[in-house]
């Protein structure tokens, strides 16, 4: 057994700072906000079959901050609406 210590090799690399998380490329969801966004409507209720409202939101809102959209949700009485700031 050698007492001797193998060497590492490492980089250290200063960063301004950490990159924002990444989501995937695209998205199931992502046809709604196009339409969304291509409309003339500043409000309007979303619905999806099977999909609960609050699950909708947050699928939306991932959505729409990887894509830095200008956009808003909130769920009312458990309906979904998307807005236009």
């Amino acid at each position: 057994m050698s007492s001797e210590m193998s060497e590492v090799k490492f980089d250290l690399k200063p960063v301004e700072k950490k990159p924002s998380r990444r989501y995937r490329k695209g998205s199931k969801y992502d046809p709604i906000l196009d339409a969304f966004v291509e409309s003339q409507d500043p409000l309007v209720e979303v619905t999806v079959t099977g999909k609960d409202a609050n699950y909708l939101r947050t699928q939306l809102n991932k959505r729409i901050e990887a894509r830095d959209l200008k956009l808003k949700t909130s769920v009312v009485n458990n309906v979904l609406y998307l807005e236009k700031r």
